[in-house]
Parts: C-alpha cells; structure tokens; sequence
C-alpha cells in the first residue's frame, strides 16, 4: 500500500544543511494500523507530510496505492491526497463561522449533496457520539468535541489511508483514550490504513504495532533543529 525507497528530505536553516530523514525501506500493508513515536525534531511530522504529498523527498521514491507520489507535481499530489487520505492534526483546523455539520460538508465533494450528504453527515455525527451537536459552532464545543468533528471531516469521504499527527496532544488523558479508542473503532470497520504520530505512549499500547522513528529512519543521532522550523 505504501512504500518508501531510499527517501531523504533535509531542509537548509540558516545556510546549513539539516538532514531529517533517511529511509532505505520501509513497507506499510493495507489495513495496518501503527503507532509512530520518538522524541521532538526526529522527523515524525516530516514523515506523514511525505506520505500526505504535502512535502516532497529531495531523493528516492514514494509509492502509495500504486502511484509514484514522489513524481507527481504539487497539483496532483493535492487532488490525490483529497481523493485517498484523510489527515487529522493536533489543531483541529474548523472554520470557527461555520457550525460542526457546515465544518463536515466542507470535506465532500460537490456530487454529495441534496439529502443523501445531509443524511452521510447526520450518521457520521451520531456515530461519534455528536447527534446533538450538528448545529453547534466550534467555540460552543469542547475541545474532545471539536477533535471528533476534525476525526468525521478526515474520515467521511471514506479514504484508504488516515493520517493523524498529534491527535490526542492537547486533550486530557480520559478524553485523548476516547479518541485514541475511536480512531481504531472508526478505521478498523473500514479496514482503512491508519497512520499515528504520538507521544502518547498510552495510546501507542492501544495500536496493533508501533514503530519508534528510529526503527525507520536510518539517522540515529539527536536533530539539532531550530525553533522556528516546523518538523
């Protein structure tokens, strides 16, 4: 489903050059679920901004679903990305105007509409446990509230992979176990894919298999990095 063959990305801070990631192999099968871990500046988030498309390697080949989409241009990489992933972030990135149902729609595409896209939002807000709160605003939901509208925006459109950086970093530790415990629920009845970045080692114990960064990238050594760059 995934694969990564001899892939760099380095980023150049203050006119050095900084390398982040190395991987020689690494292989991800359809329906794995895995837990990604390791310390601050190791290159977890620049990893899934790779798988995403939202980066390119600066060497090496990333196939996903069968595309190289290491050698796509950014247009494609984007429509690919929309069309087969769902990426979920620590901060939830709803439209604070537009209400929890209004923040979901945003996500389908223009063919879903009429009643069966008000129907497919209503199931998927029940589902998580938000029947009640389709009208809302994100400032009228908790913060466990406004995730689980992040989680539907990412997963209604039904990817084959699901990515989620952080997902449970600025929640508490009852409400990240209800997240943590509803991102698997949610992926495996779809037998999606599901990629997490976490230092939520209580929450890695919850996924079939974790991986620590190291174990994928082949540079071992602490990342010095700037605070100003984003890893």
């Amino acid at each position: 489903m995934l694969e990564f063959r001899e892939v760099r990305k380095q980023f150049q801070v203050a006119g050095k050059t900084i390398p982040i990631l190395d991987i020689p192999e690494w292989n991800v099968n359809q329906g794995d679920k895995i837990a990604i871990t390791g310390p601050s500046g190791s290159g977890k988030s620049t990893l899934l901004h790779l798988i995403s498309g939202i980066m390119k390697p600066d060497s090496g080949v990333i196939t996903l679903g069968g595309e190289r989409l290491s050698e796509m241009n950014e247009p494609a990489r984007d429509s690919y990305r929309s069309a087969h992933i769902g990426y979920i972030m620590q901060d939830f990135y709803l439209i604070p105007s537009l209400t929890a149902k209004e923040n979901i729609e945003m996500a389908l595409s223009g063919a879903a509409k009429g009643k069966s896209r008000r129907g497919s939002v209503d199931e998927w807000l029940e589902r998580v446990g938000l029947k009640d709160r389709g009208a809302h605003k994100p400032a009228q939901l908790s913060r466990g509230q406004q995730q689980r509208v992040a989680i539907v925006r990412a997963l209604i459109h039904e990817p084959e992979l699901v990515l989620a950086d952080e997902p449970t970093g600025s929640l508490d530790w009852e409400t990240a176990d209800e997240i943590g415990n509803l991102l698997l629920e949610l992926c495996g009845s779809h037998k999606q894919t599901l990629l997490v970045v976490t230092h939520d080692l209580n929450m890695a114990e919850r996924f079939p298999a974790t991986q620590h960064i190291h174990q994928i990238n082949r540079m071992n050594r602490t990342l010095q990095v700037q605070e100003d760059v984003a890893i």
